[in-house]
């Protein structure tokens, strides 16, 4: 049976020295001993923490990072955004959203990321009508997650309208729009296809409440549920001040408000940015037991503000993190901007709630590895027996680390650029990093970068 020897790990319980962690075939832990002699055939490494799950993620957007940073008439806002990420949509095919995919799971990998979470919504050909294969770019994302091994919860996307109140869709939104019944045939075609797989969980993803009409929201789940009545929801709640207030004059309610009362959210929800909440609104989230999906990096790039950070953790609220549109590609920004944003708005240090003297990049890791494992539906973010076996071997002589030790490593992998100590990565007990290089990384790269000049 495969095992790996480590001199420090991060275990649930906290910190271990000398820990041997076996795994079986199918890549699940079945034992973890601290105190463990290094003795046997089991492969050696320095420090182990498990990876991180990335809830939220968009891959096509990846080629798109740089390419709205042009100045334009006064106003530019995530609307502005939205539009140029339309016109970039239009022409994608099937083989370039796979070579783009695929180009950004390796950065995510070589980053600290071990699973995603893909809100695909990408379904139509460029007029806007079905593939013979109803499937075929959600095909694509399975395809580039196989073939660079990082694991992958495919949420195929549901929209349908413009805005709230059934307004009708726009003609750049042709290439995400399925009926219901579509829709649902799809996710149960991919439930069939994917179902052997060990690294792939399917779920579903309302996009928005103004893209999802609350009786096809009802249908949507209702199907999930006779397929699996565990498999995750996610959906887009509350990023935008306009959503809200739009929100409000179509319901009477604010969108979060509308998801807790008429979704019953619970534990298979999770609930991307939720940016403006109300402190009551924070309060009921926390307590529904959903996860909050939070992406920093794209928030602080589209200009949508900042999370009440303080107000939900207060309520013990869970939460990871995610890249969404992948204009960074890495949990330590995130966790470190998520930190950071809150410090800018309170004028204060040391925000996340721990017991003092705690450590700060400690606490956002393990939040974020819990909440990321109850979004992915997936059972990692821990080294424990019955877990995935996904980890991140650090190198505690790297200079990000010298000096470190136990949650100081988390601290300066979050707050002081320590990603680039990130030595080896496994996924599912298999190398898919080793001495920072992914195998397949310069022919990836080349794929990618053929699509880029097809797209120019």
């Amino acid at each position: 049976m495969p095992a790996l020897f480590a001199e420090t790990a991060l275990l649930p319980q906290g910190w271990a020295d000398r820990v041997r962690i076996d795994w079986d075939a199918a890549g699940t832990i079945t034992a973890v001993t601290p105190g463990a002699p290094a003795q046997g055939s089991a492969e050696r490494a320095d420090a182990v923490v498990p990876g991180m799950p990335n809830l939220h993620c968009h891959a096509f957007q990846r080629a798109m990072a740089g390419l709205t940073e042009r100045a334009g008439p006064a106003g530019d806002d995530f609307w502005s955004w939205r539009a140029v990420m339309y016109k970039f949509v239009a022409a994608l095919e099937p083989e370039q959203i796979a070579a783009i995919a695929a180009q950004l799971y390796v950065e995510m990998l070589k980053a600290g990321y071990t699973s995603v979470a893909e809100f695909h919504y990408l379904h139509n050909d460029p007029e806007g009508k079905p593939y013979a294969d109803r499937a075929e770019l959600a095909n694509q994302i399975a395809l580039a997650a196989g073939a660079t091994g990082i694991r992958l919860t495919l949420l195929p996307v549901l929209y349908q309208t413009g805005n709230f109140g059934g307004a009708a869709p726009s003609e750049a939104q042709r290439r995400f729009l399925l009926k219901t019944d579509a829709f649902n045939a799809l996710v149960e075609s991919l439930f069939k296809a994917l179902r052997g797989s060990r690294h792939v969980r399917v779920g579903i993803a309302p996009h928005s409440l103004r893209a999802v009409p609350p009786a096809a929201l009802r249908e949507a789940k209702a199907a999930l549920d006779k397929i699996d009545p565990t498999a995750p929801i996610h959906i887009h709640a509350a990023e935008q001040t306009k959503e809200v207030e739009d929100c409000l004059a179509w319901s009477g309610k604010r969108p979060v408000e509308w998801l807790l009362d008429e979704a019953k959210c619970d534990a298979r929800w999770t609930l991307v940015h939720c940016t403006h909440m109300t402190a009551d609104e924070a309060r009921r989230l926390a307590a529904s037991g959903a996860t909050a999906g939070l992406c920093p990096t794209t928030e602080a790039d589209l200009g949508d503000g900042l999370f009440p950070l303080v107000d939900y953790l207060a309520g013990k609220g869970r939460f990871g993190v995610g890249s969404d549109s992948n204009v960074g590609v890495s949990p330590a920004e995130e966790l470190r901007w998520l930190e950071w944003g809150q410090r800018l708005l309170h004028r204060r240090r040391n925000l996340a709630p721990a017991p003092e003297g705690a450590s700060i990049g400690g606490t956002l890791w393990r939040a974020s590895l819990a909440g990321g494992a109850q979004a992915l539906g997936q059972p990692v973010g821990a080294v424990a027996v019955g877990r995935r076996a996904d980890f991140l071997a650090l190198d505690r002589a790297h200079p990000c680390l010298a000096g470190h030790m136990g949650d100081g490593l988390l601290d300066a992998l979050v707050f002081a650029g320590g990603t680039a100590a990130i030595r080896h990565v496994m996924v599912g007990g298999r190398w898919v990093v080793r001495e920072g290089r992914h195998p397949a990384e310069e022919r990836i790269a080349e794929n990618y970068r053929a699509a880029l000049r097809r797209l120019a």
